[in-house]
């Protein structure tokens, strides 16, 4: 098994997070998946940002759900990562879908409903990915267990992944009562017996956010199945060196 190496919303350490900028750079590093963060606007487009805010990455104030689509998509979203990406704009998923469709990562879309609850995100997010038919190379996180049981009822096949921040001692429990198909954990509470519950159980352990090579490392040698982090070619070319000291020592 190989650890994936997701593009935490897109190469977010080089580009401005959640825009075309950084995640057409993280494509072209060869990142295998693209992670990122679905909000609902005023008037209900699922729109690319992380924050219930817009204060932090663009030039505006106040909270996403506040401001229709057309309000957002004006905003400049990259002056405040660097001047070169003066003019970056906030993006729709259907935007990103479009963009996504013909490339061959898997999508790792994180509902933001964990303090704002979307009525009808699941649903509105869930409907976008069935017309553009890429379904089957997504998975659906939130931190939000209401949410991960709305999406079952839309369908039983969809990926869907538990976010935590915490250390739960009975996780992998949790997950089997949720039914997901993954849990996506913080580097800190990453735990040898976690992963090997969790391999006995079937479901795929993802780590959040890892970002130094020594962290990488032990995300690959515990056997994670995917790792998310702002720097995707730097992921790439340390799960080289490991695949290959790996393989020299066990020969």
């Amino acid at each position: 098994m190989t650890t994936k190496i997701f593009a935490h919303r897109g190469a977010s350490m080089l580009a401005p997070e959640n825009t075309m900028d950084s995640f057409e750079l993280a494509y072209q590093m060869g990142a295998e998946g693209i992670e990122t963060d679905v909000h609902l606007t005023k008037d209900k487009v699922p729109i690319l940002i992380h924050d219930e805010t817009i204060n932090r990455t663009t030039n505006g104030y106040g909270y996403v759900k506040d401001y229709t689509f057309a309000q957002l998509q004006s905003l400049d979203a990259g002056s405040w990562f660097a001047k070169k990406y003066s003019g970056a704009s906030l993006i729709s998923l259907e935007e990103f879908l479009l963009w996504a469709k013909p490339k061959p990562f898997y999508l790792n879309i994180e509902l933001k409903n964990n303090k704002i609850d979307y009525k009808h995100l699941e649903t509105i997010v869930y409907e976008m990915l069935n017309h553009f038919e890429i379904l089957d190379r997504t998975i659906i996180s939130t931190f939000n267990a209401k949410s991960l049981q709305r999406m079952k009822k839309l369908n039983q096949q969809v990926d869907k992944a538990l976010l935590t921040s915490k250390n739960y001692r009975n996780l992998i429990k949790r997950a089997i009562e949720l039914d997901v198909n993954a849990v996506h954990i913080k580097y800190s509470t990453l735990k040898t017996k976690l992963v090997e519950r969790a391999n006995q159980e079937n479901i795929a352990i993802r780590v959040y956010t890892v970002n130094k090579p020594i962290q990488m490392i032990r995300c690959f040698a515990r056997g994670c199945h995917g790792i998310f982090t702002d720097i995707p070619d730097r992921g790439l070319k340390y799960r080289k060196l490991y695949q290959n000291n790996y393989l020299g020592e066990s020969t």
